[in-house]
């Protein structure tokens, strides 16, 4: 699938590879749909265990997106405990918007708050608002 537009993939000085605006995401504007295979959630634990990177988000109680199959590159997306992004599922689609204005150049970032991760997984965001952890344990 090819890349969602307005977005670049390059080195991430939070966490390996990450996702970059090529163009200005105003706020409350919509950046992006995730893309991915979808699977049921119980595929999606299953894959989890088997990987150490992960890129499976989920829709709802039932299915789960894997962008690491069929994505469009935002599954580079890195979690911040400071987000410029948040998440919103709708109809079963899972889409980023702008939660300030986004400039280009900018890593787009996202509060994971749950996920398949062990909840002692380090955050590496550097934010000074960092918790610690990619989990939000109040989330738990």
């Amino acid at each position: 699938m090819p890349l969602a537009p307005g977005l670049a993939i390059r080195k991430s000085p939070i966490n390996g590879k990450g996702c970059f605006a090529t163009r200005p995401f105003p706020k409350g504007r919509k950046i992006a749909e995730y893309a991915g295979e979808r699977i049921t959630t119980r595929e999606a634990e299953r894959r989890a265990r088997d990987r150490r990177v992960l890129r499976i988000c989920a829709v709802d109680s039932r299915w789960s997106l894997d962008g690491a199959r069929g994505g469009n590159g935002t599954h580079y997306i890195n979690h911040s405990c400071a987000p410029n992004t948040y998440m919103k599922i709708t109809r079963g689609h899972i889409l980023f918007m702008a939660l300030r204005d986004i400039r280009p150049g900018e890593e787009i970032t996202l509060d994971y708050e749950t996920t398949l991760h062990p909840d002692t997984k380090k955050c590496r965001c550097k934010s000074p608002a960092c918790r610690g952890t990619i989990n939000d344990p109040r989330k738990s």
